[in-house]
């Protein structure tokens, strides 16, 4: 561990007393744990075997080096399968550059698990009350659990340096988020709903005061420690009044859409093809709880997404575009709810789709609208305002 590390680790309450949470690198090989990633195929399948990508020889040389640093952490190994992907580099944010591996025809012949990952809005319902919040994110989360030994033919990739396997599990495979979002609750299932949200590897402690908190804090880190579960400081906070999760600000007065997301909406240049307005309207979607009306806002934009469609960006388009981007930068601060309290709902209905509004002591808690199914558009006025009520309760 660096000087630099010991000496912020050292500066935090609770946290300077497990200071082995938070090393400078993974140290190895992670222990056998209750838990291994698997790999299981569909009936009929066959092997994939794709040759590797040509690469610049700035790329190989980024290559060459993380490769070696796989192999030094024991997290690869030189393989034999008849099994092999390609490889790739793909820039990150911080300038450096991400080892990824081509796994799509190896997802498209793997049996799905359906394990579920948790709604936003049920993870975010369990914060009503809490005033200290700390978040741990863990360092290479998915290279902590180990590969089914009969599998890790099946993780091989080539390059230019050779041809390589997966003893951990490997990032870019289609049940990884799966697998350890089922790790994660079962080794936190007795904090969940209590003091602890965790979504795959990042982990949000929320306690109502600074003592619990101390408290909760120190659960916590123990799991991760008698686990050997390790975490990167660098994207760890610890004791703070508001905190930045899922791409939300949460604090005791509420939740609201992050900034850095907002900037990224205002920066967002008029969709071209199909794909960019499905990009954008996904992105607008994941906050469609702060936009009242929002399917009636959106509805020019997801008619362009409708098969044997014409791309014909009319008047219409604009206003549904520029408009989404003005509601979303004005967005309201939405409070959390308390299930023991009562609730007012407030609903409309027309043949544009149904529109709620849930509120709690005269605050809005969320927004929630949907255009009509085909049968419904037949439906009488009555009719429609008795589905706007079902609609409001399934909210």
């Amino acid at each position: 561990m660096s000087v630099e590390t010991e000496r912020v680790i050292e500066e935090i309450d609770v946290v300077r007393d497990f200071a082995e949470v938070f090393p400078d690198e993974v140290p190895g090989l992670p222990p056998v744990r209750e838990m291994e990633f698997s790999i299981d195929l569909v009936l009929g399948a066959g092997l994939v075997s794709v040759a590797p990508y040509r690469m610049a020889p700035a790329e190989l040389s980024e290559l060459k080096g993380q490769l070696e640093d796989l192999l030094e952490k024991q997290l690869v190994r030189p393989s034999v399968s008849p099994w092999g992907v390609p490889v790739l580099l793909v820039k990150k944010n911080d300038g450096g550059s991400r080892l990824c591996v081509d796994y799509r025809q190896l997802n498209k012949l793997t049996i799905k698990n359906k394990y579920p990952l948790p709604r936003i809005d049920d993870l975010m319902d369990q914060l009503r009350g809490a005033s200290v919040f700390s978040k741990i994110d863990l360092r290479s989360g998915y290279h902590q659990i180990r590969m089914k030994e009969g599998d890790i033919l099946k993780t091989a990739f080539r390059t230019r340096y050779g041809h390589y396997e997966y003893v951990v599990m490997p990032f870019g495979v289609t049940n990884a988020p799966a697998v350890f979002m089922d790790y994660m609750n079962w080794i936190f299932r007795p904090f969940l709903d209590k003091f602890v949200v965790v979504f795959i590897d990042d982990i949000l402690i929320y306690s109502r005061t600074r003592e619990d908190h101390g408290e909760h804090l120190k659960m916590v880190l123990e799991i991760l420690k008698a686990k050997q579960l390790y975490a990167k400081l660098s994207k760890c906070e610890f004791w703070l009044d508001e905190v930045r999760f899922l791409c939300h600000v949460i604090s005791a007065e509420g939740i609201v859409v992050d900034p850095a997301k907002v900037e990224s909406v205002l920066q967002w240049e008029r969709s071209r093809t199909v794909t960019d307005i499905r990009s954008f309207v996904g992105l607008a979607g994941y906050y469609r709880r702060f936009i009242e009306g929002f399917s009636k806002i959106v509805a020019p934009l997801t008619q362009l997404t409708r098969k044997e469609q014409p791309f014909i960006w009319t008047d219409a388009c604009e206003r549904s575009f520029e408009e989404l981007k003005r509601r979303l930068t004005t967005s309201p601060v939405l409070v959390l709810s308390d299930s023991s309290e009562p609730f007012d709902v407030y609903c409309d209905a027309s043949h544009q789709g149904l529109e709620c509004v849930l509120m709690q002591h005269g605050k809005v808690v969320a927004y929630a609208s949907r255009q009509l199914k085909n049968h419904e558009r037949n439906y009488p006025t009555h009719d429609l305002e008795l589905a706007a009520v079902v609609f409001a309760l399934k909210i």
